[in-house]
């Protein structure tokens, strides 16, 4: 069985990389590194299908090392005591570069029994990962090496591999293409940035195409019919998961409709229904709140909506929801509120519960007073009367402060009024 078609016409030249300009154009740090052969040890950061194999077996290509590949899912330390044992031998007569893919699942022990090598230049490390190397990678690895992010490619850099593809297919097999219109250009913005999933989309629209006078037809339909679904990067339990639920509710709390929108329909499209529904939720209190109280039931219904209905159609009341949360004004005055009087807690800054709001217990024989001398504020003008409710050791914290809005500032301006007339 042939290789996938990506490693069938897998660069071999940086300039013929797809994307990563920031990283490999002339000039560029990592391109100077590695045209002049000089390479420490590398951390390649991003998601899958953007380069980063790519880039390491042109690495040991152009320093003439031995390349020997891992991947953190499914090695052990015996295989790194293997490619250990290669060194100074004529397998490895320069030393290994040892590529190490999703090194995020190799354990601490086992990324320790790589130390010694690496510091001694015997074992170039080239290590990849899609999450955050500062969060899932071992410090010492971490402070001998050089870490490079790869982004996501932008999709009018990927038409040009699909039609590459395209080419390289009909060479390979000697049977002519005819490439509709708007095919490469589908299959690029369908792959969500990973050449990799484009160049998959290629080859199955290439064997799936029906011959008609000894001519392969690619049309449109059959590319939207293969052409991978999940433009979206997504992993529930990876960095892009927090990232775009970090992006929508800062877009919803930054009030940008367009963006908040945006970062919905990418959660709706990679089927997160739950964390865009919870986030929704959250927003409404966390950054509306008393500027527009209200929103909190019409959201809870909003969201009550899209889960009893389920996609596609649950994508209608969260669409409207978030565009209210989006447009509404903004108040963070009652989470403001919470943290400080549980930051307060949370130092032990509490006492016993003033006698007068206690549940009617019985005055012990130690007690100067006796009595609860509750004060009912219904049976005052207003409905308010002025007594102690906090502990004597915090009677005068202040926790709230109202916001500018004017649902706060009018609530603000009726208690000022009574409170001041009662005193």
């Amino acid at each position: 069985m042939n290789n996938p078609l990506a490693a069938r016409i897998r660069p071999s030249e940086l300039s013929d990389v797809v994307g990563q300009k920031h990283l490999l154009q002339k000039g560029r740090p990592l391109y100077n590194m590695i045209e002049n052969g000089n390479i420490p040890n590398l951390i390649f950061y991003g998601p899958s299908g953007v380069g980063k194999t790519t880039v390491a077996s042109i690495i040991a290509q152009k320093t003439k090392r031995a390349l020997r590949r891992l991947n953190g899912t499914n090695a052990s330390t015996q295989d790194i005591k293997d490619i250990v044992a290669q060194l100074d031998t004529f397998e490895a007569p320069n030393g290994i570069l040892l590529y190490l893919d999703e090194i995020q699942y190799f354990n601490k022990r086992q990324q320790q029994s790589l130390l010694e090598y690496i510091e001694n230049g015997k074992i170039t490390l080239i290590a990849s990962t899609t999450e955050n190397p500062y969060f899932y990678i071992y410090p010492a690895i971490l402070s001998r090496s050089t870490v490079f992010e790869f982004k996501a490619v932008e999709w009018s850099e990927i038409v040009p591999a699909v039609e590459r593809g395209f080419r390289f297919l009909s060479e390979e097999s000697g049977m002519q293409l005819i490439v509709g219109d708007g095919v490469a250009e589908k299959i690029a913005r369908g792959c969500g940035g990973d050449v990799r999933k484009a160049l998959n989309s290629v080859e199955n629209c290439f064997y799936a195409a029906e011959v008609k006078d000894g001519k392969k037809n690619i049309t449109l339909e059959t590319a939207e019919e293969l052409t991978q679904k999940s433009a979206v990067k997504y992993d529930r339990e990876g960095d892009e998961h927090y990232d775009i639920l970090s992006a929508y509710q800062k877009s919803m709390r930054g009030s940008d409709v367009n963006a908040a929108l945006h970062y919905l329909a990418r959660l709706l499209e990679a089927g997160d229904l739950p964390s865009a529904c919870r986030r929704l939720m959250v927003c409404a209190a966390e950054d509306v709140g008393l500027a527009y109280p209200q929103i909190i039931p019409i959201v809870k219904a909003a969201v009550d909506a899209a889960l009893m209905v389920g996609m596609p159609e649950a994508k209608i009341p969260l669409a409207d929801a978030v565009i209210l949360v989006a447009s509404a004004p903004k108040s963070n005055s009652g989470v403001m509120a919470i943290d400080a009087a549980m930051d307060d807690i949370q130092k032990g800054n509490y006492g016993p519960i003033p006698r007068n709001l206690q549940n009617k217990h019985f005055d012990g024989e130690d007690a100067e007073v006796k009595g609860q001398f509750y004060l009912y504020p219904h049976d005052y003008e207003n409905n308010w009367t002025e007594q102690q409710y906090l502990p004597d050791i915090i009677k005068n914290a202040k926790y709230y402060v109202a916001g500018s809005n004017k649902n706060e500032q009018a609530f603000k301006t009726y208690w000022d009024k009574i409170k001041g007339e009662n005193k």
